[in-house]
């Protein structure tokens, strides 16, 4: 899939809620901590791809396979992406993506990694601008290579956590 940025849209807060009460009643039996907002619609003013990244948390993997199923019946498709550290989801199609869902143990290190993250752009404008521009420059050159721009963003990410 090619890689479009847009500007930051003021309705990704309200469609995270709208897709969040959605999933809690979807996603009752298996959930265990909270429903995230992460990923760069989450951060105000950030380019993003128009894509509303959802965390949601569980007790174990093995233990909320039946989300799965729940999850697919309901609209997502399922895709072993990571699947060591997460259920990974999108929605509407792999094509055409709205949502992403990620079934992550709650407050494991991957779950406190992507709230520290957010919340460290979301406290810090000249880290967010820095954000930016990297990804602006990322799109030119891996636009078409999802996997090598997100690898890319990976060491802006480290050095941010460890802050």
């Amino acid at each position: 899939m090619k890689i479009e940025l847009f500007d930051y849209d003021p309705t990704w807060p309200d469609k995270f809620e709208l897709e969040r009460k959605r999933l809690h009643s979807v996603l009752a039996p298996w959930l265990f901590g909270s429903i995230e907002h992460v990923g760069s619609t989450a951060i105000s003013d950030m380019i993003a791809k128009p894509i509303i990244d959802i965390m949601v948390g569980v007790k174990s993997l093995n233990g909320s396979r039946g989300a799965i199923e729940a999850l697919c019946r309901h609209g997502y498709c399922y895709y072993p992406y990571k699947p060591e550290q997460m259920h990974w989801f999108c929605t509407p199609s792999p094509t055409f993506r709205t949502h992403h869902v990620h079934l992550i143990p709650y407050r494991n290190a991957l779950w406190f990694e992507r709230l520290n993250f957010r919340d460290k752009l979301r406290g810090n404008q000249e880290l967010a601008d820095q954000y930016a521009q990297l990804k602006l420059s990322l799109v030119q050159k891996k636009r078409d290579d999802r996997e090598a721009y997100t690898r890319e963003k990976w060491l802006f990410i480290q050095n941010v956590l460890e802050l």
